[in-house]
């Protein structure tokens, strides 16, 4: 018993002396430190295209697809957008939950002055053909009546045009009217009607009726009107005379001047443009003419190009208190952009220093951004390659061991 008493003694303060000695080895142990990419990786664009003259003073061109603006002369400005604002009006009714599958004209719908269809109070019609009264001829007492249908108020659906914009992003505009007459605080942007155009794109319906050179329509007999039989033709000529034009909305009033909100498609490109102040009365035609040059540049000077690729490969973030020292980065594929020759882009890759286990491969650890031009465009999570547990007593313990192995065998 004696012997044993002095065994275990002998044990304790080995066990003691080896604990201390391995903690102070573990507490010495080299810092991990983070082997990570360059902040920014630069590629120069050559010099850019010739600019373009144009007749409008607010214009805008975008990618359709990315949104990304490719030509601007004051985007940003607030102006009147005259009867474009009718792309606004038929997508509220093309998207209602709750559509109604006949409308009736009011009175006061009635008295919107031309362009309008002309019809009685009372008569009623199918809500799909007053959608072509109002996307093929722009008329203004269908646009009342339509908001009238579907929101009660001309007012109640302004409220629901401003809500949608603001989901939209489109951040330089606020609807009063359904037509786009002039009105007080009635305004938006050339960028913004571009975004307005790019969500439009998406809608199949829309587009259908867009690019329909006439219909004809009968008003729905009732006990107080007979049917009359109408016809509207499209009056968006820039559809018929470029190559690939999708068209989509003209307008004009005595303070918007001549507007227009075009697109077009031709193999992988879709381009969105609009024209706002084209010109005053006689020069109708000054908006076709901006669009058509407009669509030349982005067809003729951007393609699409895959974005260059960070190597992530040999990135690894140090972790604590886990079954491996590093975790290493998978890289993010991101995509294709429509680029031209002029264009810069910068990557800014953002990463965190170290990490804590447990990490989780589907857990984001950083973030790559795309500037183009100095604005940015894209914005990538980057993720672990794989999972790393958090360490166990017997791993801390063998890790302790291995020190203490090393420094006395070095």
């Amino acid at each position: 018993m004696k012997y044993m008493k002095r065994f275990l003694l002998v044990l304790c303060v080995l066990l003691m002396t080896v604990g201390c000695y391995g903690a102070y080895l573990w507490k010495t142990k080299p810092v991990q430190k983070a082997v990570l990419p360059q902040e920014w990786t630069t590629l120069s664009g050559s010099a850019s295209p010739s600019a373009i003259s144009l007749h409008s003073q607010y214009s805008c061109l975008m990618d359709a697809d990315s949104g990304r603006v490719l030509y601007g002369t004051k985007e940003n400005e607030k102006k009147p957008m005259a009867s474009t604002t009718k792309i606004m009006t038929a997508l509220l009714i093309l998207e209602d939950n709750n559509p109604a599958s006949s409308v009736s004209f009011s009175s006061y719908a009635c008295s919107m002055p031309k362009v309008h269809l002309g019809v009685r109070p009372g008569e009623t019609f199918k809500t799909k053909d007053l959608l072509y009264s109002l996307l093929l001829e722009s008329h203004n007492d269908t646009a009342v009546a339509l908001a009238e249908s579907c929101a009660g108020s001309v007012s109640a659906f302004a409220r629901k045009m401003n809500e949608k914009a603001a989901s939209l992003g489109m951040k330089q505009t606020h609807f009063v009217t359904p037509n786009g007459l002039d009105a007080k605080g009635h305004y938006s942007s050339s960028k913004d009607m571009c975004i307005l155009a790019s969500y439009a794109l998406k809608n199949k319906e829309f587009c259908q009726i867009i690019k329909t050179q006439s219909h004809s329509f009968s008003s729905i007999k009732t006990d107080n009107c007979s049917s009359r039989i109408f016809s509207v033709s499209n009056k968006d000529l820039f559809l018929s005379s470029y190559d690939g034009a999708l068209g989509i909305k003209t307008g004009f009033t005595s303070k918007a001047g001549y507007c227009f909100v075009g697109a077009a498609r031709r193999q992988d490109k879709t381009l969105v443009s609009c024209v706002l102040a084209s010109g005053w009365p006689p020069n109708k035609s000054f908006k076709w003419a901006d669009t058509k040059t407009l669509m030349d540049y982005g067809m003729n000077n951007y393609e699409h190009s895959s974005l260059p690729l960070p190597d992530l490969g040999s990135c690894r973030i140090p972790v604590t208190d886990g079954k491996e020292d590093f975790v290493c980065l998978s890289t993010p594929d991101p995509g294709q952009a429509l680029l031209g020759r002029h264009d810069e882009i910068k990557i800014h890759c953002s990463f965190s220093q170290s990490l804590c286990a447990p990490i989780r491969s589907n857990i984001a650890v950083g973030t790559i951004e795309y500037y183009i031009n100095g604005k940015l465009f894209l914005k990538k999570d980057v993720f672990p390659q794989k999972s790393i547990e958090k360490s166990s007593i017997s791993d801390k313990i063998w890790d302790v061991l291995q020190c203490i192995t090393d420094s006395l065998c070095p």
